[in-house]
């Protein structure tokens, strides 16, 4: 039984439409504590060469839930991400966005003394999130 009376967290992103790592994709980290508090942002990273985020802010103690922004626009607009992927960036882009998502808001609960890995999947069109290890 873990003692901690905080919960910590990770994340990795990768670019299924590439099968590759996300690289550079700006993360931001907020926390509350308790489902009707103000979310508190704690700061940011980026992703990794391995699209992970090393180095997320801990969490403070009394947090009860987790928001994870990932800033997909600033990847897909990138000329290395853009020139790889196999769907365009902007297909079907009819409202002169570069990116159909432009941003993906995660937000899940957590209790203390857990860790929690939260795996992005990422695509052009589409993405998927799930509990990791």
């Amino acid at each position: 039984m873990s003692t901690s009376t905080t919960a910590s967290v990770s994340t990795h992103i990768l670019d299924t439409s590439r099968g590759r790592p996300a690289e550079a994709v700006p993360v931001r980290l907020s926390a509350r504590s308790g489902r009707h508090a103000d979310w508190k942002e704690l700061g940011g990273s980026a992703t990794d060469a391995d699209g992970r985020c090393k180095d997320l802010p801990a969490l403070p103690e009394g947090t009860t839930h987790v928001r994870l922004d990932f800033d997909t626009e600033s990847y897909f607009t990138t000329t290395q991400a853009a020139a790889q992927q196999d769907a365009p960036a902007h297909r079907d882009s009819e409202n002169g966005r570069p990116v159909f998502f432009p941003e993906v808001t995660i937000a899940f609960a957590v209790v203390p003394g857990e860790h929690y890995h939260v795996p992005l999947l990422l695509n052009p069109f589409g993405y998927s999130v799930y509990r990791g290890s």
